[in-house]
């Protein structure tokens, strides 16, 4: 059983900011902006690549977008997936990480970060 497994069946505690009965959204507790919310299917699968359902992945993206628009109240933010430990997945249940907040000059060294990989 994953962590995420874990939250959705209350047996760790997590700050909710969104919940209905296919998702699941929290705060991340590592967070890597002044915002990281992330969007997790009740569903279980380890990678976003293991959902073969258009639907079923534009549900995940709908619900992320609405999270980061509505529960977390972001304009501008980031969607970002790892899939797979070379691209830095470390909890094997899909999530969509939401990222944002940041100020004009905090966006400026994000951009600048992620140029210089």
């Amino acid at each position: 059983m994953t962590i995420f497994e874990k939250i959705i069946a209350r047996e760790i505690p997590s700050s909710i900011v969104f919940e209905n009965d296919d998702y699941i959204a929290f705060k991340d507790i590592n967070p890597r902006a002044p915002v990281h919310v992330l969007c997790v299917p009740k569903k279980v699968s380890s990678r976003l690549d293991e959902i073969s359902d258009p639907l079923e992945l534009g549900m995940l993206y709908q619900t992320a977008i609405k999270v980061a628009r509505g529960s977390c109240g972001l304009t501008d933010y980031r969607l970002a997936v790892n899939v797979g430990v070379g691209a830095g997945q470390i909890v094997f249940h899909t999530h969509i990480h939401i990222l944002g907040g940041w100020t004009d000059l905090d966006a400026e060294k994000q951009h600048q970060d992620m140029a210089e990989g």
